[in-house]
């Protein structure tokens, strides 16, 4: 999933508010994607050593900035539909998921998603543990290859941007926008919604199901999007402390100064081709 939702956004800067645009990303298994308002940048780091880069336009849909609970769903349907767009432009990038066993956890956890939900009784707990196993190939991903590692460039170098570091290197690896952050609301309107369906619905069909699925996620970017206007609050601190755990002990890993090159020539390129904020 992608981290950090983007737009622009001010922020201060030298005594004066400067404008700074408000960048998400997506590790690579060797490079990093990186999103702005209109545009998208990556750099890969390619099987000869040498850095490859690439950017263009982002699809967008215009209209839903004030339809809660539907612009999160299509913004970051907007930021899948931007992958391919990378893999023809930049035909060296490994996408996370691309990898043989990944694709062979996906089909088991998918099965045994399934299953679970077929064999136990209708309860939060069995929901739960769906839920858990669905999110066994993401746990997968991480933990292959450089991509935990890309996963820590993609923090640093969009919060040394944020920040104005003299260098990538001396950001943190965990960033409060990270997708990590979805996690614990996207798992609570779930149940909450799964529950309610089960209640209402002797034998819910796929279509109600894909339909709670679909208005979790919303919720849950609703909730994400709260945390960022109300960032010091107690609750803020509670709802991003499951994700912040989840960055640090396992989708993050400190990454080589050999990958931190490869994350300073995304944020050039998106910056290079991404208007100013005004």
């Amino acid at each position: 999933m992608p981290d950090m939702f983007e737009n622009g956004t001010p922020a201060p800067g030298d005594g004066q508010p400067t404008a700074k645009l408000r960048l998400g990303g997506m590790a690579l298994r060797n490079g990093l994607l990186v999103h702005g308002p209109t545009h998208w940048a990556a750099a890969v780091r390619r099987r000869d050593g040498t850095i490859a880069s690439a950017s263009g336009h982002k699809p967008r849909l215009r209209g839903v900035e004030k339809i809660a609970g539907v612009r999160g769903v299509v913004r970051l349907g907007e930021a899948m539909l931007v992958i391919p767009l990378v893999k023809r432009a930049l035909p060296e990038a490994k996408l996370p998921f691309e990898d043989a066993k990944v694709l062979g956890t996906m089909l088991a956890a998918a099965a045994g998603g399934r299953l679970l939900r077929s064999k136990l009784k209708a309860s939060p707990g069995a929901e739960a543990l769906g839920v858990a196993v669905s999110l066994l190939p993401s746990f997968v991903a991480l933990r292959g290859g450089d991509l935990a590692a890309y996963h820590g460039v993609e923090h640093k170098a969009i919060a040394a941007y944020e920040t104005d570091a003299t260098d990538a290197a001396d950001a943190a690896k965990e960033h409060d926008r990270c997708g990590s952050h979805l996690m614990a609301p996207l798992l609570a309107s779930n149940l909450a919604g799964t529950a309610l369906l089960r209640r209402t619905l002797d034998r819910p069909g796929t279509a109600a199901q894909f339909a709670v699925g679909v208005a979790s996620l919303g919720v849950a970017v609703e909730v994400f999007v709260w945390s960022e206007r109300h960032a010091d609050s107690a609750v803020t601190r509670i709802l991003r402390r499951p994700g912040h755990e989840l960055q640090r002990l396992l989708g993050t890993r400190e990454p080589t100064e050999h990958q931190l090159e490869v994350g300073r020539a995304a944020l050039a390129e998106i910056l290079r081709v991404e208007p100013a904020p005004a």
